[in-house]
């Protein structure tokens, strides 16, 4: 049987849920008519079908081959893929590519690669709209730093957006980094941000779909 797996940054949230329209519609049906019952009832069902599918935590497991190989860390359309110069960790130029995630996509994020995280740090900030270049510095967000077993390092960024008013980060400096595993949630709107040493492969462009844990979007050059 099919059924939707709620992630566990959504379950509290769609447990108030459920009892705040449970009271209300109580309220409704002791108050009003019958036909603002129905309105109420049907306004309730779309909420809380809105925000499970919102905190939806589909099972996704991915097999690599190959240690240099880079899997989508969200689900999203790709806004950016170019080289920018990266200043808050590497101090150098790097190839960024930028996943957006509108409010029906999937806002789980997972771990790119295997490796060690080597930085996590959240910034307060704006909430501009996360498509905006500038979000990638203004906006608040959370930096992680993973090292590969070869010892090549990447920036994972989440960047929360207009609506997005917290980022969940699950990475702490020293923990081991694993494909499959979750690096995070972003809830309402977001962005993820990826930098990449100057001579790692891409294999997506501008308009490309991604999906989370599935999508290969680059291989690094180890």
């Amino acid at each position: 049987m099919r059924y939707i797996r709620i992630h566990k940054e959504g379950r509290i949230i769609l447990a108030t849920l459920t009892l705040v329209l449970l009271l209300l519609n109580l309220y409704v049906y002791t108050k009003f008519p019958f036909w603002a019952m129905i309105v109420n009832v049907v306004i309730s069902s779309f909420l809380l079908f809105f925000f499970a599918y919102f905190f939806r935590n589909p099972p996704r497991k991915v097999t690599i081959d190959d240690s240099g190989l880079v899997v989508a860390p969200a689900d999203g359309t790709i806004v950016v893929v170019e080289p920018t110069d990266e200043l808050e960790h590497f101090g150098d130029q790097r190839i960024q590519v930028s996943i957006f995630m509108n409010v029906f996509n999937v806002h789980a994020n997972w771990y790119p690669v295997n490796g060690t995280v080597v930085k996590s740090i959240h910034h307060s900030g704006r909430h501009m709209a996360a498509f905006l270049p500038k979000s990638s510095t203004e906006n608040e967000r959370s930096t992680v730093v993973i090292e590969t077993p070869a010892s090549t390092q990447i920036l994972v960024r989440q960047i929360a957006g207009a609506l997005a008013r917290r980022i969940v980060t699950y990475a702490r400096a020293g923990k081991k980094a694993t494909i499959n595993e979750h690096l995070g949630f972003i809830k309402f709107g977001s962005r993820v941000d990826l930098f990449f040493p100057l001579d790692t492969q891409v294999f997506v462009q501008v308009g490309d779909k991604t999906t989370g844990n599935e999508t290969i979007i680059a291989r690094l050059n180890e």
